[in-house]
């Protein structure tokens, strides 16, 4: 036992060196810790050396262009630029602009938790104008209307409204001045209760997409429309529309066959520069409707073969004729009758002629006035 004490004695200095040693090599590593630390902490990252107006700009880019809207969280979310730094953050916080374009729904986030964050954006938009696109899946679910009266009292900021509503009360969301807004789509799924009784206040409207019931139940302000696209209406109500749509330049129309027969008058239309016809329902064709429009101004054509009856050629050339227009475009849809083409280039020689036989539908070809 003596032995064994003594032992340990004689191995105490021997425990008290090793230790000294690695207290002074642990002191060395927190000098040199705390030396590259400092340098850490007055390095400035290039990034952060910009001025915040470069940043502010570069955030921009960063986004979908304007009026696109970006998702509320993932990718090209200006969310996503708050959780680079702290620095990001507060310019990011500061840029409403960055806020004012609002997609809903957004994939993956519950819809109570887009609800929050749809007010937040709205928050932080402040007072810039806005682009807001819900989509039908949205509409369907429970969270349509809470989103809709979150985003109603902002109608004085609304540039931009793509809106698929089945069951909601428009007239109310509607009501009242909209004095930005540019463009506007309306899908409406449901019949609506009762027709809005008043025009829209929209003074600057000039682009709209409308289908049957959106644009059987409320009025517009026709006249002052630049590109209007109407989808599934009976050619009587495109023609009751288009009497009133003087300043038009761009149009597209999905036509639904009128088991009525009734005459469809004719309308002449002076700004009208491009005209894209389509069918919305199998059935028997809209023959005729092209003979019913006077478009002196026209540019460019889009049109069924099914619109055009036995002889197209003759159909076309008594329509550039009467309409006095000069024709630098024309694209054939759906040609299954046989025979050359070449016909069509001899009938129009100075005109660009094309053959499609995929007629895309109505809401796909509108994006290009995106």
């Amino acid at each position: 036992m003596l032995t064994a004490l003594a032992a340990d004695r004689a191995r105490i200095p021997e425990f008290d060196a090793k230790i000294l040693v690695l207290e002074r090599s642990l002191s060395e590593l927190r000098v040199q810790r705390a030396q590259a630390q400092k340098r850490l902490d007055s390095f400035k990252y290039p990034i952060l050396t910009l001025p915040n107006e470069i940043t502010t700009e570069i955030f921009l880019h960063f986004l979908p262009a304007y009026p696109n809207c970006p998702r509320l969280a993932g990718r090209h979310s200006p969310a996503l630029l708050t959780e680079i730094s702290r620095e990001w953050r507060a310019i990011a916080l500061e840029i409403p602009a960055l806020w004012g374009a609002i997609f809903l729904p957004s994939a993956n986030i519950p819809f109570r938790k887009q609800a929050s964050l749809l007010n937040l954006w709205l928050s932080r938009s402040k007072c810039c104008p806005l682009s807001i696109y819900i989509n039908d899946f949205l509409s369907y679910s429970s969270f349509a209307p809470e989103a809709l009266s979150c985003v109603a009292p902002h109608r004085a900021r609304w540039e931009n409204l793509v809106l698929y509503a089945p069951k909601l009360q428009l007239s109310e969301l509607l009501a009242g001045p909209m004095p930005l807004l540019r463009r506007l789509d309306l899908l409406v799924e449901d019949s609506l209760d009762g027709p809005m009784t008043r025009k829209l206040e929209a003074p600057m409207l000039r682009t709209v997409l409308l289908n049957d019931i959106a644009a059987r139940h409320i009025i517009f302000p026709w006249a002052q429309l630049t590109a209007l696209a109407l989808d599934k209406l009976f050619p009587r109500e495109c023609t009751r529309i288009l009497q009133h749509t003087v300043n038009l330049i761009h149009c597209e129309l999905g036509l639904a066959t009128d088991s009525s027969h009734q005459d469809v008058p004719a309308v002449t239309l002076l700004c009208l520069q491009t005209l894209t016809l389509t069918h919305v329902f199998e059935g028997k064709p809209v023959t005729g409707y092209l003979q019913t429009l006077i478009l002196p101004a026209l540019q460019s054509l889009r049109v069924p073969a099914s619109f055009l009856g036995l002889d197209s050629i003759e159909t076309l050339q008594s329509f550039v004729s009467k309409s006095g227009c000069t024709l630098q475009e024309l694209c054939i849809t759906r040609r299954i009758a046989s025979g050359s083409n070449a016909s069509y280039y001899t009938a129009f020689p100075s005109t660009k002629v094309t053959f499609d036989e995929w007629t895309p539908c109505l809401l796909d070809s509108w994006l290009k006035f995106s």
